[in-house]
């Protein structure tokens, strides 16, 4: 080998060796700067969306970083391909919401298998499931709360109209089962009518006003247990009690859009159940957090009620703050209530 082409190729080497070592600390810096924690929605819609702000503030507040999307569809067969394909990327922590309570689990043992760890929000997987947690609202419970609250308003006796949104969703199934138990257990009440499947403004109003024109002089409450059915509700209600021709339709919703919260202030309305998505998404993304940094459940699954409240005249100006509230006091028991700390020489990921 002459000493001229040995001179040509160190240089060569060296120039390779360099471009992998570059290649290879680009490719470090990238899977650094990847965040660790994935937000999923399944759809757009304003729950959705109340939820991604609280997973926001606490990527604010903590400075952890959030990859947030949010799906096309409303079904577990979108979120499987969806949630799938970010589960290759890197990610190991997942808050979710579970398309189907059952089918759900297929993709959270997926994960699990592949130690990424899942966090549920917003509603109860099928159990026993591979999920760690679900932070949601204990849904069953208040739409029986909800339910004896308007039986009080009508004054312990009368017929109510069952406003429903998706029959399809898990938490629709259990609100609804949770107001019959009610209903069954005050003989002067029964449910006149139920209308179901509104998962459009549209077709909620134009479902609640058509029963409001057929039979409004048998409706004597009526109860929503959908955001969708609510606002359209209170819509119609506000004009409804504007006509003094009109009885008194006693009402109670659930969630707390401007248009209800309004109805509320005016006297159209009677109620809603302000839910916590904001605490859904802080909560759920900072346990996966700690989950990631090594701290352990104490159960091998735990369920976290994030807590409701009614919203009436009294409080109608002042119920976000204690809803905050409820938010607050999870985080800060926390570490005491549902997980172990770090054992001493535990490899971080």
């Amino acid at each position: 080998m002459t000493s001229s082409l040995v001179r040509h190729r160190i240089p060569l080497a060296c120039a390779l060796a360099i471009a992998v070592t570059v290649v290879g600390v680009k490719a470090l810096r990238r899977e650094a700067a990847r965040p660790a924690l994935v937000w999923y929605g399944n759809a757009v819609h304003p729950y959705i969306a109340e939820v991604r702000s609280g997973v926001e503030a606490f990527a604010r507040d903590t400075g952890t970083p959030v990859h947030c999307t949010v799906g096309q569809e409303w079904t577990q067969d979108n979120q499987n391909v969806n949630v799938e394909a970010l589960s290759t990327q890197g990610y190991r922590g997942f808050s979710l919401y579970p398309g189907d309570p059952a089918g759900a689990n297929a993709l959270f043992r997926l994960l699990r298998s592949r130690d990424q760890k899942v966090v549920v929000y917003g509603a109860e997987p099928a159990l026993p499931t591979p999920a760690l947690f679900t932070v949601a609202t204990d849904v069953k419970k208040s739409a029986m709360i909800a339910a004896e609250e308007l039986i009080r308003l009508m004054g312990g006796r009368g017929r109510i109209l069952n406003l429903l949104e998706a029959v399809t969703d898990v938490n629709t199934r259990k609100r609804d089962e949770g107001l019959r138990e009610v209903v069954a257990q005050h003989p002067g009440v029964e449910i006149v009518q139920t209308l179901s499947d509104m998962m459009q403004m549209g077709e909620a109003t134009t479902k609640i006003q058509s029963a409001l024109a057929a039979r409004a002089e048998q409706i004597d409450g009526m109860i929503a247990t959908g955001f969708n059915p609510t606002v359209a509700a209170a819509s119609l209600l506000t004009e409804w009690h504007k006509d003094p021709r009109h009885k008194r339709i006693r009402f109670i919703g659930i969630d707390t859009h401007p248009t209800t919260l309004d109805a509320i202030r005016d006297g159209a309305i009677d109620a809603t159940v302000a839910q916590n998505p904001f605490g859904h998404g802080y909560v759920s993304c900072a346990l996966l957090r700690l989950l990631d940094e090594g701290w352990t459940p104490l159960q091998e699954y735990q369920f976290i009620d994030a807590g409701l409240l009614i919203v009436n005249r009294t409080n109608v100006n002042t119920y976000a703050d204690a809803v905050r509230q409820i938010t607050d006091r999870i985080l800060i028991d926390m570490k005491s209530e549902y997980l172990a700390p770090p054992q001493p020489g535990m490899p971080r990921p």
